[in-house]
């Protein structure tokens, strides 16, 4: 019972920080709960999809439905549809590291490792984004090839997207912070769909307590419903400054775990 309330609280409050920054929840939730040890690298994976699917929606719909802030339906569209193809080839990617390699521990190093980096980069983006000259594409397929990539990454790594999703979307497109956290969530919801429908047709659904799937989803859709409610009374600044402290704390933790499952290993 209390380990169902400790996924409770991890999902509610991740999802809350992921709907207002649009990063998801899932690069809070997965380092936090690998940190625990309480499960394989990969039923904590498939717990994280569920959990940022069920924000992700609530987010988007109540986001839209409130006007917080714009989204581009062609330009968010091409991303999502290429993000759910590179969702599926990430998920196979995720199961052929894990067969070939035979060992949890070492694909939870990896994972945190390349974490570890993209956070990196992200947190500096962040930081330097007033200095840095943004570009203002257009085009259809440039938007389905970036979607695929953003896809591999956020379904490899088990983190639904992510804040890699904010930079591409602020850097290739221009987009606002708002706008930016919107979309990120748009794409987010349809590559965690296409990665749940592969697990359940490839018969991949690791063993998971049907009580801590329960508690997350619950989680995700109430932090979904309160983080768009925080999201319509908070500036682009204040969201900008949380985002940052949340990447600080994020590196901090998956260097924690790549040091578990190196030592493991």
């Amino acid at each position: 019972m209390f380990m169902t309330i400790v996924f409770f609280a991890v999902s509610i409050l991740s999802s809350i920080v992921g709907s207002i920054c649009g990063i998801g929840g899932g690069v809070i939730i997965k380092p936090v709960l690998d940190a625990t040890g309480i499960m394989s690298v990969s039923s904590i994976s498939f717990l994280s999809g569920c959990t940022v699917l069920a924000m992700s929606v609530v987010s988007v719909y109540k986001n839209v439905r409130a006007k917080t802030a714009k989204l581009n339906v062609r330009t968010a569209t091409g991303l999502a549809v290429g993000a759910a193809l590179g969702g599926v080839v990430g998920k196979s990617m995720f199961q052929m590291l894990k067969t070939a390699v035979g060992n949890e521990n070492a694909v939870g190093m990896t994972q945190a490792i390349v974490l570890i980096i993209i956070t990196l980069g992200t947190l500096i983006y962040t930081v330097c984004k007033e200095r840095i000259q943004t570009k203002e594409y257009t085009q259809l397929w440039l938007c389905f090839v970036i979607g695929v990539l953003l896809g591999i990454m956020s379904s490899f790594l088990g983190i639904g997207g992510g804040p890699i999703n904010l930079v591409v979307l602020a850097y290739f497109f221009s987009m606002s912070t708002k706008e930016a956290a919107l979309s990120s969530l748009y794409i987010i919801m349809f590559s965690q769909i296409t990665s749940l429908i592969q697990t359940c047709v490839t018969g991949t659904i690791p063993e998971v307590e049907a009580s801590y799937l329960i508690a997350m989803v619950v989680g995700g859709i109430l932090g979904g419903t309160l983080g768009s409610k925080v999201n319509k009374k908070i500036d682009e600044d204040g969201v900008n400054k949380l985002f940052i402290a949340l990447m600080i704390v994020i590196v901090c933790i998956n260097i924690y775990n790549a040091v578990k499952f190196g030592i493991a290993v």
